[in-house]
């Protein structure tokens, strides 16, 4: 099969080209192709989804094109209106090269309360894809543990960094983590299963517990003793200090930061049954999180 992997310099998407390889004939897409590993041997287009630009020859012969994009960048205008016209051309370019499929990666949305700009934003684009190529995949995610991950990443600086861990009124919030690598494998599943053509699925990882309860199994993980403190919550403050803590800029955490106000739990029982993938459990996917962490550069708590 002839599979387009956009944002192949991401995490995601060069996990995803590693589990796919010798399977599939891939090939990528990126603004910046130098950024992507060429040790991951991809045919790289240079496109832009937001300009338009490329996206005919990035999506020529394609029959399965992954859409990876998310555009929360700094950057002058709104990301949800980069997020919008990306997703348009992106969808109107793949249904003229006649794409079969797009599978998408976003957010779960909130049962009974109304969705952040963040998550309002990804359910937007998944309908955008969806009513461009009828047969696509929407796959929506919590949080995903994984090194790379932004939400994971600014949750162990802030614990590596804190002496006590403020608690949030948000952190009473429930979540259901999923490991990376499984994430992956309900990605690769979604392009060859029929049955989940037109779908929007949620993913999610076997448990499901508080945000706060999740820091203290990060913490734990990281052999780190840190006591918890309740606070109010206290609004945008949240992100800016979380963003001066963990050093990842307050325009990339913020919009994540503010889709913690309800539980984010997946209905994933239709996941589960179309695409049958094993799943790890938190405590796994956290230590082999900060194992490839550690890999990279240097953790201060281990």
């Amino acid at each position: 099969m002839r599979i387009l992997i956009t944002g192949p310099s991401g995490a995601v998407g060069a996990a995803l080209a590693q589990a796919l390889a010798g399977t599939h004939e891939l090939r990528g897409m990126a603004r910046e192709p130098a950024r992507v590993d060429p040790r991951l041997g991809l045919e790289v287009i240079r496109a832009d989804a937001v300009t338009g630009a490329g996206l005919a020859p990035a999506l020529d012969g394609i029959e399965v094109a992954y859409y990876l994009i998310h555009s929360m960048e700094p950057a002058g205008s709104s990301f949800t209106l980069r997020d919008r016209d990306a997703a348009l051309n992106f969808a109107g370019a793949a249904a003229r090269a006649g794409v079969r499929r797009i599978v998408y990666l976003g957010g779960i949305l909130p049962r009974g309360a109304p969705a952040s700009r963040h998550l309002a934003s990804r359910h937007e684009v998944e309908r955008i894809l969806l009513d461009a190529v009828p047969d696509s995949v929407a796959l929506r995610a919590s949080i995903v543990i994984g090194a790379q991950s932004r939400s994971f990443r600014a949750i162990v600086r802030l614990v590596e960094r804190l002496p006590v861990i403020p608690l949030p009124s948000w952190a009473r919030h429930r979540t259901q983590p999923i490991d990376e690598r499984d994430a992956i494998a309900y990605l690769a599943a979604a392009a060859v299963e029929p049955r989940a053509g037109g779908r929007a699925l949620d993913i999610g990882g076997p448990e499901v517990l508080s945000y706060g309860a999740m820091i203290k199994r990060i913490a734990a993980a990281l052999l780190l003793q840190r006591p918890t403190l309740a606070v109010p919550g206290v609004g945008g403050l949240d992100s800016a200090l979380a963003a001066a803590i963990s050093g990842i800029p307050r325009d990339l955490l913020g919009p994540l930061m503010a889709s913690l106000g309800s539980d984010l739990i997946a209905d994933d029982a239709e996941a589960r049954a179309l695409l049958r993938v094993p799943l790890h459990g938190l405590d796994a996917a956290i230590e082999r999180a900060l194992r490839q962490w550690e890999s990279i550069e240097p953790l201060r708590a281990r």
